[in-house]
């Protein structure tokens, strides 16, 4: 007869709690949600202050940017203990996000070539979040895969320290591809932001 041995484990800086045993869940819990900070101006130039005045300032770098993902990883395992073995029972991981995006109070009221400005730049901004949460869900389902894959181990104490450090390796494989997509986007923003005006101004004629 196999008995679940329940555990505490971390992932990142999440306390895991403990589940009930069961049979191990097919995907990750998922969860977005959206925050806005308003901004005002009434030229590109104040467009740009504001934004480096009342953007989200992030942990990482210490300044403020035009956007941010909040990221917290978590998540539940079960350890099963039979015949002097421990397996994973079930593991969920979750993943919840908060993509915070500028909200401009004059838009309504500004002269078309500083509206397209904005509704370029607005437009990139998002989708720029929109990729750093679908980086975290990639790297939320790659976890799960692996724990639930794991083989048994000779203890539950073995077993729980193999959770960290896949947990661990993850993660940081998590933050590295994070960072190499903002220095990719970094690099190509002014190119970017001219195609882009170009193809929108183009479709407007």
């Amino acid at each position: 007869m196999s008995l679940p041995r329940r555990r505490l484990a971390l992932f990142g800086a999440t306390l895991l709690v403990w589940m009930l045993p069961g049979a191990p869940y097919a995907d990750p819990v998922i969860s977005k949600s959206y925050s806005y900070f308003s901004i005002g101006g009434r030229t590109a130039e104040d467009l740009d202050a504001e934004l480096e005045r009342r953007g989200p300032l992030t942990r990482q770098t210490g300044f403020r940017h035009p956007g941010a993902t909040e990221i917290r990883f978590g998540g539940e395992v079960t350890y099963l203990e039979s015949e002097g073995r421990c397996a994973i029972g079930g593991a969920r991981v979750t993943l919840t996000t908060r993509i915070i995006l500028p909200r401009w109070t004059n838009r309504k009221r500004a002269p078309d070539t500083l509206g397209l400005i904005w509704d370029t730049l607005s437009a990139d901004i998002k989708r720029h979040e929109e990729r750093h949460a679908e980086i975290a869900r990639n790297h939320a389902r790659q976890l799960e895969r692996a724990l639930l894959n794991l083989s048994p181990a000779r203890t539950c104490n073995a077993m729980e320290a193999r959770v960290g450090e896949i947990t661990k390796d993850m993660i940081q494989a998590h933050d590295t591809e994070q960072l190499r997509f903002d220095m990719v986007e970094s690099k190509n923003f002014d190119a970017r932001m001219m195609r882009l005006l170009k193809y929108r101004a183009g479709a407007t004629d």
